[in-house]
């Protein structure tokens, strides 16, 4: 039997209110023991369901973007905790906060996270747990390949459009990166990507292809280069009924979406593209 590593993990607990003393786990950080510090592996969970149950308010936007401000606190801070604390606390007012650190003996760190994060983190899986769909089921499969391909924590998220358009406007786009020119000549640019659920929210692609100019026209003011507009979606196959066959007006309403936003010159990929998009971020955040 090959060695175990040996390891410590803390664990990432959302704490709405810090007098009732209540808790629910979000993540988990992960490193070998006396390893340096850029081991550590920061995960938190893709499942709000049980922070949204404790508290209808929390901001899990927030708390989303506070992995990877943890993964770089804990990478430049080495063993010690303490700039991490002193983030939680900053940001949240301690209703986020870190454990002591526990010790693990794992077979090898990604499969420990793994364990870890199904011991501590996730919700038990029912049996007959719905399966996400819509636009929640398109950010979750972006994401994943993103991290998969080691960009997204390089990406920027929930992109405020009022950067690029008026003071109050409300829209928030998925994610993002500027480019940089390599060593063949190309001309930077930001690439954004929004996922866009044509199921039943066809609305929010004739609203991504009304801001598209004004976007594409503030970006060029703001950034200096092109924006490319790229909208994530579901492919048409998948919209049938439950007996199998296709619904015309559902295909229809589908390709109506697809239409209004090619019409703005918003790229459209389906989401058996995302692996390629993906790969594409990689080379050009030269991952």
């Amino acid at each position: 039997m090959p060695d175990r590593i040996q390891c410590e993990f803390f664990l990432i607990r959302y704490v709405p209110d810090v007098v009732k003393g209540e808790f629910v786990n979000v993540g988990v950080v992960l490193r070998e023991a006396g390893a340096t510090a850029e081991s550590t592996i920061v995960r938190f969970t893709r499942d709000w369901t049980r922070v949204r149950c404790m508290d209808a308010e929390a901001d899990t936007s927030l708390l989303e973007a506070l992995e990877s401000e943890i993964a770089d606190r804990l990478r430049l801070g080495a063993k010690d905790t303490k700039p991490v604390m002193q983030l939680l606390e900053d940001t949240l007012s301690n209703s986020v906060q870190i454990t002591e650190p526990r010790a693990a003996l794992a077979e090898s760190i990604p499969a420990e996270l793994e364990q870890l994060m199904r011991l501590y983190v996730e919700p038990i899986k029912m049996k007959q747990e719905r399966r996400r769909t819509g636009r929640a089921a398109i950010q979750a499969a972006m994401r994943t390949e993103f991290e998969r391909a080691g960009v997204w924590s390089l990406m920027r998220k929930r992109i405020a459009a009022s950067l690029y358009t008026r003071p109050g406007d409300p829209m928030k786009l998925d994610c993002g990166y500027k480019t940089e020119p390599r060593e063949v000549k190309t001309d930077p640019l930001v690439r954004i990507f929004h996922a866009v659920s044509l199921e039943n929210e066809v609305d929010a692609a004739k609203g991504l292809a009304w801001a598209a100019p004004q976007l594409r026209d503030g970006v060029r003011r703001v950034e200096g280069v092109e924006l490319e507009l790229t909208a994530i979606v579901e492919p048409l196959r998948t919209l049938s009924t439950e007996e199998g066959e296709r619904d015309s007006e559902a295909t229809d309403r589908y390709r109506f979406g697809v239409e209004a936003m090619e019409r703005e010159a918003i790229r459209v990929v389906t989401l058996s593209d995302l692996a390629r998009v993906a790969e594409t971020a990689r080379f050009e955040l030269r991952v």
